[in-house]
């Protein structure tokens, strides 16, 4: 049996978060990824399956298998998806999470006032619709 493709949560109206989600599309090694926006239908319904808040905005998700990952745990997961040099972030994960964390809710509590907020979520074009579970 074949396992789903891996699912990236990202906050649909974080300017910050729609960058990283273009940096992700133009950086992937294949086009492995699939993609929700945390306030979207799908991503309230994957909020709950795997017992996230439905508030739950703090961090991206990533979703390999049947595991969530959050904060830099997911964001250094999901590197392997990317190209080198990119893919060598996953090296990060030799660092304990306590070290690596507080760095990343310090940039989440800044990045609305630094980067600003979207009136909507990111719409894909029309080749990646597909690709987005909430298009």
């Amino acid at each position: 049996m074949q396992e789903a493709a891996p699912i990236l949560l990202f906050d649909g109206v974080c300017n910050l978060c729609h960058e990283a989600v273009h940096f992700i599309l133009a950086h992937e090694r294949a086009p492995t990824l699939r993609f929700a926006s945390l306030q979207s239908t799908v991503g309230q319904q994957l909020l709950r399956d795997y017992h996230l808040p439905p508030d739950y905005a703090d961090s991206l998700v990533l979703i390999e298998g049947h595991r969530a990952y959050t904060l830099t745990t997911g964001a250094l997961r999901l590197t392997r998806y990317l190209k080198y040099p990119y893919a060598l972030g996953r090296l990060g994960l030799v660092l304990p999470a306590c070290l690596r964390d507080p760095f990343y809710h310090w940039v989440a509590r800044h990045r609305y006032q630094w980067f600003g907020k979207k009136e909507q979520c990111l719409l894909p074009t029309p080749a990646l619709r597909a690709r987005f579970l909430d298009a």
